[in-house]
Order: C-alpha cells, then sequence, then structure tokens
C-alpha cells in the first residue's frame, strides 16, 4: 500500500520504519539527515506534503502540535491540496481535541475520511512496535487502518468519534504528568529526609505505590539522566491542552492546573527540552536547589 507519513522525528522515524519493514511502500516528507535511513530502506523522498498525499492513499501526520498539523494539512501545497476522494488521512500527533474536530470537516469535506490517533508510550514504545493507540472516527475507516496500527502499537482502541482519540490522550497525559509529580515529590522528600532515594524507590516498587513511571521515571529521578524520551516542552504542552479544555468545560482540575504551572517553570528555567521525568528539578529549585 501507498502511505505517506510527515513528521519524522522521534517518535515519527520508528514508527515509519516498521511501516516499511512491513512492505508498505511510503512517501515522506521533511526527509533530514536522521530520517535519511529510510530512504535507503526503500521510503520515497517527496518535496511537499501536497505530493505525500497526490502519491499516498493514507496520509499519517505525527507532528508536535496543534498549528503544524493545521499548516500541513491546509498551507500552501498542503496535504488538503493533494487528496483525491476515497483517501484516508490519520493524525497521531497529540493536538487540540477541538481543533481536531474542525481539521476533519474540511478533510471529510473533500470526499476523505478522518482518524486521529494519538499515541502512548514514548520513544520506547514507538522502536518497539508497542504504542498504545487512541482512535477517534468512524469504524469503517478504523478497520481500514487497523493493518497499519497493529505494525505501531499493541492496545489498539476506538474510543468513539472525532476528537475522542485526542479526548483520550488528554486523559492520559493528565495522569501522566500529575503521576511523574508525584514521584518527583517522594523522592525529593526522601532525599531531604536523609534517605536513599534508590533504596527508597526499590522499597516501593513492592507495593501499591509500584507504577510503570516510579519504574521508569523514578530510576531516571535517581541517577539523573534525563534526555528525552519524551520532553518537558511537549509535556506542558499537553497539559496547557487539559487546562484549557476544562476551563471550556468548566471543569476545575486544579492539581492538573498545578503541575501546568510546575511544567511552565521547568521550561522557563531552561529544561523544557529534558525528559519529563526533570520536572523533579524544579521542585528542587523551589526547595533551596540540590543539595
Amino acid at each position: 500500500m501507498n502511505i505517506g507519513f510527515i513528521g519524522l522525528g522521534v517518535m515519527g522515524r520508528p514508527m515509519a520504519e516498521h511501516l516499511i519493514d512491513a512492505g508498505h511502500t511510503l512517501h515522506l516528507s521533511r526527509v533530514k539527515e536522521a530520517s535519511q535511513h529510510l530512504v535507503t530502506k526503500g521510503g520515497k523522498a517527496a518535496h511537499s506534503a501536497k505530493a505525500v498525499a497526490q502519491a499516498s492513499d493514507i496520509i499519517i501526520l505525527m507532528l508536535p502540535d496543534t498549528p503544524d498539523v493545521e499548516a500541513v494539512l491546509f498551507g500552501e501545497d498542503g496535504v488538503a491540496s493533494g487528496l483525491s476522494a476515497g483517501k484516508l488521512v490519520i493524525d497521531m500527533s497529540s493536538i487540540s481535541p477541538v481543533a481536531t474536530k474542525g481539521f476533519a470537516k474540511r478533510i471529510e469535506a473533500l470526499g476523505c475520511d478522518y482518524l486521529d490517533a494519538p499515541v502512548s508510550g514514548g520513544e520506547v514504545g514507538a522502536k518497539a512496535a508497542s504504542l498504545t493507540i487512541m482512535i477517534g472516527g468512524k469504524e469503517a475507516a478504523f478497520e481500514r487502518a487497523r493493518p497499519l496500527f497493529e505494525k505501531m502499537g499493541k492496545n489498539i482502541t476506538l474510543v468513539g468519534g472525532v476528537g475522542d482519540g485526542q479526548t483520550a490522550k488528554v486523559a492520559n497525559q493528565i495522569i501522566v504528568g500529575l503521576t511523574i509529580e508525584a514521584v518527583s515529590e517522594a523522592l525529593l522528600f526522601a532525599k531531604r529526609a536523609g534517605a536513599d532515594p534508590a533504596k527508597v524507590r526499590a522499597a516501593l516498587m513492592g507495593g501499591f505505590a509500584a507504577s510503570r513511571i516510579l519504574e521508569v521515571h523514578g530510576e531516571r529521578m535517581v541517577k539523573e539522566t534525563f534526555d528525552p524520551g519524551f520532553r518537558i516542552r511537549l509535556h506542558r504542552k499537553d497539559m496547557t491542552l487539559a487546562v484549557d479544555a476544562a476551563r471550556a468545560l468548566d471543569l476545575s482540575l486544579p492539581n492538573t492546573a498545578a503541575t501546568q504551572q510546575l511544567m511552565n517553570a521547568a521550561v522557563a528555567n531552561g529544561d523544557g527540552e529534558r525528559d519529563h521525568s526533570a520536572l523533579i528539578r524544579t521542585l528542587e529549585l523551589l526547595a533551596g536547589g540540590p543539595r
């Protein structure tokens, strides 16, 4: 099958590679040095998003934020200008659920289908093809795309209509963000109280506080290894989506808002490009700095 893939970043590169390995012909936009190996493996570099759409039956986007998706879809030489009836656009970025519904209407008006399919699992999950994929859209379009999703992920769920995949992803990011903040507080407390944070973490892993975040990100915090991973800057974006959506719903999410503010501080302190487990550094600064 001819597949378009736009967004060859930390997550997009391995996702695209899995599709190439499965025998699909991939048409790629924005091929840079880090993604040149995909061309070597058989991917075809295209000069624009429009050209990708013209050459492909299904077009996948994996981009950083809502404005990036809008520009790639509807900007000059964008995907929309290269579509013809019957094609399918899948946005696997993590963006605004409200904007997603508007994008879908514009794509569907061209006689095409649209799925929002954000993912969770980070770079590790992308490389292992074990991503959790949360999908919104029509069931027929989902079934058409399912074989592709199965090459990139393991936990694949059609949540509901267009936008519901993005809503599920925002909910996921709330849980992840608040849990990272909680693990940060716990390990910082242990350190300042004079206990060995590594041993405290090991003890907690055997109890009810055990979690994947305590396991993976807790180890990062103990070892102070904060190479991304998933950047604080991008998680801050997701938490902002949650706060903005809550405001629109007249919904109070106090701990989500507080964690978003901590991430604002992390970005302001120069940690935006570090892994989101580096949020513990912000809490250390609030406590007077490392000791």
